[in-house]
């Protein structure tokens, strides 16, 4: 059967909102360049924190990235002579939590070295700074007021936490050997961390393109639907809810885990 194929890719992908809500569509892709089916880790969702619990509309609530499943599921999986590729993106939401860029720098750190050892060619979206050096401070309260209920948002000194991270990330991609992604100010509109509609399929198509630098975009793939509460572990309201992963398997041998 179609289902039984063995994988061609392993995708890890680790991320917030942007992956979240572009993660279909960056499956779709990854299948589409790959040319069988793939095996797909994500971490990910509205807020997500990279080292501790975070909560989305004070009900949702999922562990940080760098201490979620997909690490041991990645350490129980199959070993496979399979390329890996790894996307690292949204490293900003914890700077809002009022976390250190340092403290942050160190989940972070922890998760390349992960990604290192799994030889994956890792790709790291740096912050928006071209768009935050724009924000006036009204704008910066309102954004977070919006994005982040309930938190303080301290300006300049968060820009500056921003940039330190920023200067952190590039080093640490550096000292990996992990591509790097510049965002553009025109990505972002009102909102000054999420990607504009208008511009979500040309960025991650150019994110796809460094993993695929040989195999021109298609048609517009087909979107995969993913469960919106499919994680591995969240809290809801209060409840734990556990699925088993993957939670997606699709005909050609496709699995997507959700952490």
């Amino acid at each position: 059967m179609a289902a039984n194929r063995e994988p061609v890719l392993r995708a890890i992908l680790l991320g917030a909102s942007n992956l979240k809500v572009s993660l279909p569509f960056l499956l779709a892709g990854l299948r589409q360049r790959a040319g069988g089916p793939v095996e797909a880790l994500a971490a990910c969702g509205h807020g997500r924190s990279y080292g501790s619990w975070s909560r989305f509309l004070f009900v949702r609530r999922l562990p940080g990235i760098a201490g979620c499943g997909l690490w041991r599921s990645l350490e129980r999986s199959p070993s496979r002579n399979i390329r890996t590729v790894a996307l690292l993106t949204d490293a900003g939401n914890d700077l809002v939590y009022g976390e250190s860029p340092r403290e942050i720098v160190s989940w972070i750190e922890t998760c390349l070295g992960r990604l290192a050892r799994q030889q994956a060619e890792t790709v790291i979206t740096l912050l928006p700074l071209p768009r935050l050096e724009k924000l006036t401070p009204w704008q910066v309260r309102l954004a977070v007021s919006l994005l982040f209920p309930g938190r303080p948002a301290p300006w300049p000194g968060l820009l500056d936490h921003a940039r330190e991270l920023d200067d952190w990330l590039r080093r640490l991609g550096r000292e990996h050997g992990a591509r790097l992604v510049e965002p553009q100010a025109a990505w972002y509109g009102l909102d000054p961390i999420h990607l504009r509609r208008s511009v979500r399929r040309q960025v991650w198509d150019d994110v796809l393109s460094l993993w695929f630098p040989d195999t021109p975009a298609g048609p517009p793939p087909r979107r995969l639907r993913i469960p919106w509460f499919g994680a591995e572990e969240l809290r809801l309201g209060g409840v734990i809810l556990r699925t088993p992963q993957p939670a997606v398997l699709l005909e050609d041998g496709t699995t997507v885990g959700l952490y």
